[in-house]
């Protein structure tokens, strides 16, 4: 039987990619997106693969238009079976330089709306006691950068709310799983149509991974969604840990390169910005899943294979610290018997 599956910011970048790939498995996807062109054009994709889609505009920050698009879901396909948040909008400058309307609306986009959408499949997915939702997180929800206050403080936030729900459901024994697939640098349009007050076009902090690469951890993660998060890129690992036990080193290291790292030497973007209308909405072009950073982009992410392949990976472990202990074992013999 085919899933169902609802995609928020399904019109591009990673929901986008992730899209598709349930369309490959052949099943019943919603995609939720405000951006006409991009919906139909992915709409398209999943049905080319084999899929089946339903296009709902509904823009995330309104509690009500998440709810119906809920309910059109499940008119439609039936019961939902997984729920994955990922629309989000932003803006690149440095904290005094974005205004009051323009930081309420980048915070009720990207961490309102996650709380909206996990909200909605909670109302349907507790009293079926099965169901599985996965927000598409972020390294920045665990390390902030300059010229990212508003989304790095929705993606801590993010982090923060799905702890707690995690333990409201554990409590109360519930069959439905909640995870996060904490993301690194992903080559999507967003540092296209970003709000930016920059002086350069934004991009993001190298290495740079391709959306398909996020689009399989976040498929990964709804399929085992009993750990409480998965870490997409080396990149993404190296930066919590380092966080963890560097902080204030890296805090002078982030404001010594953190301005330069995240813009390139081209010129700002010229087109409309996404934060208040989605940026098809006058030409009705669709942008894709890609950016325009694919020849700096990885399409591959050695953590990530491993992470959907721990069992490898244990076993791999064990016969490196097996043959490390032998070789010690022996060493110290040698200089035993000298």
């Amino acid at each position: 039987m085919a899933q169902t599956v609802v995609i928020t910011g399904a019109s591009a970048g990673i929901g986008r990619a992730t899209a598709r790939l349930y369309g490959g498995r052949r099943a019943d996807v919603v995609l939720v997106a405000r951006g006409r062109a991009g919906l139909d054009a992915a709409a398209k994709e999943i049905e080319s693969l084999g899929g089946r889609a339903l296009v709902h505009e509904a823009d995330v920050a309104d509690p009500d238009q998440v709810e119906a698009a809920a309910a059109a879901a499940e008119e439609h396909f039936g019961p939902v079976d997984v729920w994955i948040n990922c629309a989000f909008s932003s803006v690149f400058a440095p904290f005094e330089e974005i205004s009051p309307e323009e930081y309420r609306r980048a915070t009720e986009v990207t961490y309102l709306g996650f709380v909206n959408g996990t909200r909605s499949a909670l109302k349907r997915m507790l009293p079926r006691d099965r169901g599985t939702i996965v927000q598409v997180g972020s390294a920045l929800g665990e390390r902030s950068v300059p010229l990212q206050s508003v989304y790095c403080g929705a993606k801590h936030a993010i982090n923060g709310f799905t702890s707690s729900l995690r333990t409201e459901l554990l409590h109360r024994g519930s069959g439905v799983h909640v995870t996060v697939a904490q993301m690194p640098a992903v080559n999507t349009p967003q540092f296209s149509w970003v709000t930016s007050r920059l002086s350069r076009h934004p991009q993001p902090v190298p290495p740079i991974y391709q959306p398909e690469v996020a689009a399989r951890g976040v498929v990964h993660a709804a399929d085992h969604p009993r750990r409480k998060q998965y870490y997409i890129g080396a990149t993404t690992v190296a930066t919590i840990w380092a966080n963890r036990f560097f902080p204030a080193l890296l805090d002078r290291y982030l404001a010594r390169t953190g301005y330069d790292s995240q813009q390139t030497d081209q010129r700002p973007p010229t087109g409309d910005s996404n934060l208040f209308e989605p940026v098809d909405a006058a030409t009705g072009t669709d942008h894709g899943a890609h950016g325009i950073f694919d020849d700096a982009s990885h399409g591959s992410s050695l953590e990530a294979v491993l992470a959907r392949h721990p069992a490898a990976v244990a076993s791999a472990v064990a016969s490196a610290v097996g043959v490390g202990v032998a070789a010690t074992a022996r060493a110290a013999l040698s200089r035993r018997g000298r």
